[in-house]
């Protein structure tokens, strides 16, 4: 039970600072939960991406009267592509992790260090950069198959990567970003989940703890979207900074322990 509630309170953490920034929360439940739970790498990734689900049919329900929206045609191109970019990540996942040992673990905590460490690094610097305004619909359901891939791989949710590549690829704002985010987040997570099902690839895990997990994650939803509504683009670009750097310092002790 105890188990049960530290699992809650770091989802309930994590999908609130995911719904303010558009990250999802799957970039700070996994690495933490890499960290701390003992959980194998298959189960990790499930019960992240069932929390992050959660979260973002939460957010997005609870968006729906708010003055940022999401962009109706490119959003939904981004979106397709990453619910087939969701199974073909998971397809992937599977590829690499019945390679046997430690393989997917390591390749998993490589990736989100380079990723994170290059987002952080382009948020820096993003306003000196010269942005992009993609129209074309097959270059959108292409980035989204990409980012959906990436995302469902790792188990995260693609939030960061996809901000930064909204930003620089379609020229949003923070919040419009943030927004978008979710809605591909939810279309990749959803397909990977159905996909996990369907393959019958579901891991061992405790019910009481996806429970408590995805209880944390709409609970995370639902005040994230409330919080965001009352912070500025700069607001939102500093806790997104912030998350960052720790989910970075994470996945680097994550890697040491693969070796250790």
């Amino acid at each position: 039970m105890l188990q049960a509630l530290i699992y809650f309170l770091i989802c309930l953490a994590a999908t609130t600072a995911g719904g303010i920034s558009g990250v999802g929360g799957g970039v700070i439940i996994k690495p933490v939960l890499d960290a701390v739970s003992g959980m194998g790498v298959a189960a990790v990734s499930f019960l992240s991406g069932c929390t992050v689900l959660a979260m973002t049919a939460t957010s997005m329900l609870r968006s729906r009267g708010g003055s940022v929206k999401v962009e109706k045609r490119r959003g939904t191109l981004l979106a397709l592509g990453a619910a087939v970019g969701g199974i073909l990540g998971k397809e992937l996942f599977e590829i690499v992790r019945n390679s046997g040992g430690t393989t997917v673990d390591i390749v998993q905590q490589i990736m989100m260090i380079l990723l994170t460490a290059g987002v952080f690094i382009y948020t820096l610097r993003h306003e000196g950069v010269k942005t992009r305004n993609v129209q074309n619909a097959p270059a959108c359901v292409m980035i989204g198959l990409t980012l959906g891939l990436v995302s469902a791989f790792l188990g995260i949710g693609g939030g960061p990567i996809n901000l930064a590549v909204l930003s620089f690829c379609f020229s949003m704002d923070s919040k419009t970003a943030a927004l978008n985010s979710l809605y591909i987040i939810l279309f990749s997570q959803a397909a990977s989940f159905l996909n996990t099902i369907v393959r019958g690839t579901v891991p061992e895990f405790d019910w009481l703890i996806l429970i408590a997990m995805c209880a944390g994650g709409v609970i995370g939803g639902i005040l994230g979207r409330s919080i965001s509504a009352r912070l500025t683009n700069k607001g939102v670009d500093r806790l997104f900074l912030v998350i960052m750097a720790v989910i970075t310092a994470i996945s680097c002790y994550n890697l040491y322990n693969c070796f250790a």
